[in-house]
């Protein structure tokens, strides 16, 4: 026994990149079974007539891991952070046992529970209630364990009415609550977590949030994947930062996030949803962009203290006649909440939408915000019913520097100055002489000559 809960050693794994194919509809549970019947027959049916059964000469190789090694603990709570594609879904395949590694091993001490895709585990045909026990039973738990949890599972998920509804009909924020209960209440000593935050409203996020704490403080082992960097910090002491298949930094979660975000690694300062099948959104509205932008409207990364930054949100409206509530979620690279700012434009502030495409623009002005990292959540919702219609989290990103060439709230002081805010606020001060009576007033006009005074 090596004392660690997971340990890593030269993981590796290339992946053949063939021709595009023709997507296919999911398969049945009866053309699953059929299909692994049939299919050492096809292969032998295909030596017989001399047909090529390996990959196809033109096919091109990539890494998608490349010599990763690292260690955890029994009990930590590692994050796992990097861009699309740097190999840390590919890396959660090969620990869930999902994936064959090409070279190199991984050893795992526990029982494992993996969130890797929105109902990963789960088959369309089957109800709700059916996949939480395939679900468990996958996962290696017993009828008895499953049955003691279950009521705690579906009230979770909160989807009651259709347990006895095959899951194919679930939309995917049903399908995503119920993935994520099962997972997260099935005592596994391993968790697997990748994107869990990304899918459903601001509400349903914030519960996941909750759970992940609580599961944390259970003593279990956590690997959690998020480009959300709030949530990382707020939730692992550790971080893991993938780049091209190889770890680039492992450490403390706030100085690994920190250096990943000032490496131009993270998301930058505009994101788009050219269709909008896939854009984010409801039955009323649909995010189509978000920018971050100077005050003339030209994209932007990094702003000095002092500039005011503006930050823009394309949504088309689809159905008319709804109150919307466009906003944003301003946080730091440490998870802090600074602030949220609503649309509050006169012109449309308790007026129906019609449809059409609108840009709101958030305006914050210069000397407010202190140096560091931004990440910009951008949400609306409706009223009457207060209804999500889209809450995207660290969507886009800004820096804000500061310079000693303009004049801020520093003054004359060199040293740190924490917070996150910095707004340049006005001073006034009073003067009275040590020797002046009690009574005598107290003056705001310059001290005598002499006095040495501060800017």
């Amino acid at each position: 026994m090596s004392g660690y809960a997971i340990s890593v050693s030269d993981l590796s794994k290339k992946y053949q990149i063939r021709g595009p194919k023709t997507a296919h509809a999911y398969s049945t549970l009866r053309d699953t079974i059929s299909n692994g019947v049939k299919a050492p027959f096809r292969r032998i049916r295909q030596i017989v007539r001399g047909e090529r059964v390996s990959a196809s000469q033109n096919s091109e190789s990539f890494w998608a891991l490349d010599g990763v090694t690292f260690d955890i603990r029994p009990g930590e709570i590692i994050g796992l952070v990097g861009r699309n594609g740097a190999g840390k879904s590919t890396l959660l395949k090969i620990l869930s046992r999902i994936v064959e590694p090409t070279r190199g091993q991984a050893e795992i001490h526990g029982r494992i529970g993996s969130l890797l895709e929105i109902g990963t585990g789960f088959h369309p045909e089957l109800t709700g209630r059916e996949n939480i026990y395939l679900y468990g039973a996958l996962l290696g738990m017993r009828h008895r364990e499953i049955e003691r949890k279950y009521d705690e599972i579906v009230a979770f998920a909160e989807i009651e009415r259709f347990l006895d509804t095959p899951v194919k009909h679930y939309s995917s924020g049903m399908y995503m609550r119920l993935a994520f209960a099962v997972a997260a209440h099935l005592e596994t000593e391993i968790l697997f977590v990748d994107e869990v935050l990304a899918v459903g409203d601001g509400r349903f996020q914030r519960k996941c949030m909750a759970k992940m704490e609580d599961v944390g403080h259970q003593g279990r082992t956590v690997i959690f994947v998020s480009h959300n960097m709030a949530a990382v910090t707020r939730l692992c002491p550790r971080a893991i930062l993938l780049e091209k298949g190889r770890i680039r930094d492992d450490g403390p979660a706030h100085e690994v996030v920190g250096r990943y975000l000032s490496s131009g690694l993270a998301c930058g300062a505009v994101r788009t949803w050219d269709d909008p099948a896939r854009a984010p959104g409801g039955d009323v509205a649909r995010l189509r962009a978000v920018r971050v932008e100077t005050i003339d409207g030209a994209i932007a990364e990094t702003f000095d203290m002092a500039e005011p930054i503006c930050i823009a949100m394309e949504f088309d409206v689809i159905k008319g006649g709804e109150i919307l509530l466009p906003h944003f979620h301003l946080m730091t690279s440490d998870g802090i909440h600074a602030f949220t700012s609503i649309d509050i434009d006169p012109n449309w502030r308790r007026r129906p939408r019609p449809p059409g495409r609108y840009i709101s623009r958030m305006t914050i002005p210069g000397n407010m915000l202190s140096e560091g990292t931004m990440f910009v959540e951008a949400a609306l919702i409706t009223i009457e019913p207060l209804t999500t219609q889209f809450h995207v989290t660290e969507v886009v990103a800004f820096h804000v520097t500061e310079s000693y060439r303009v004049e801020c709230a520093r003054g004359d002081w060199e040293g740190e100055m924490g917070g996150v805010v910095r707004p340049m606020l006005p001073w006034t001060t009073q003067y009275r002489p040590l020797n002046a009576g009690v009574n005598e007033p107290i003056s705001s006009t310059t001290p005598v000559s002499g006095s040495r005074t501060f800017a």
